[in-house]
């Protein structure tokens, strides 16, 4: 796949390199000149990855945006068209949501064409760059209306080393999705139990 991962941070970072370890293409959609963070993951991926947020996503079917839930306005308008694109929300607006929407999925949803999925928000970039734990593979979880956006999200999850990655539901479930990811939040920093931890469903 051609990805265009819009946020240089840790999620953006951690999964981009995942993915070019995958085979995948990936493009880093930055502002220029590159801020630290961008700088940091240029030299870990090389900084022709980089482009401005524009061009990344014209070159590209697939989008990841992991960036604050506040900043999805300026990427739609950086981002263009993006018509038949699949974008991938990674943000949380547990903290901060994009007012007057309650998360990035259903701002995007309101004001794109694109084929929409809340996914890679309800962990920490450490369980992004090693998905597993004594040998056992952590899952990933999704929501969304749309399958095909839900098939491209399972498939990168999948390529990223997680074992599965679990549909939570429809666009209803994207804020209980985000309520998950407030649930590690809680466990790993609140409740000091670190970032070392992560969720596995189990079947009997």
């Amino acid at each position: 796949m051609k990805i265009a991962v819009i946020g240089s941070g840790n999620v953006g970072g951690a999964l981009a390199q995942q993915w070019i370890k995958a085979g995948h293409t990936v493009l880093i959609g930055a502002n220029f000149p590159l801020s630290g963070k961008s700088i940091e993951l240029a030299t870990k991926i090389g900084e022709d990855r980089f482009a401005v947020i524009e061009n990344a996503v014209k070159q590209c079917d697939v989008i990841l945006i992991a960036t604050p839930a506040t900043a999805i306005f300026d990427i739609i308008q950086q981002m263009g068209d993006v018509s038949g694109k699949v974008i991938i929300d990674a943000s949380n607006a547990v903290m901060k949501g994009p007012e007057p929407y309650p998360t990035v999925y259903h701002c995007l949803a309101d004001r794109t064409s694109a084929a929409i999925v809340k996914c890679f928000n309800t962990t920490g970039f450490e369980n992004m760059l090693n998905p597993v734990y004594n040998n056992e593979r952590i899952d990933m979880f999704m929501a969304g209306d749309s399958d095909k956006a839900k098939e491209t999200a399972r498939q990168l999850a999948l390529d990223c080393g997680f074992g599965g990655c679990i549909d939570f539901g429809k666009a209803d479930k994207v804020v209980l999705l985000e309520q998950f990811a407030l649930s590690w939040i809680n466990l790993a920093i609140m409740q000091g139990n670190g970032r070392d931890m992560a969720f596995k469903v189990v079947r009997r």
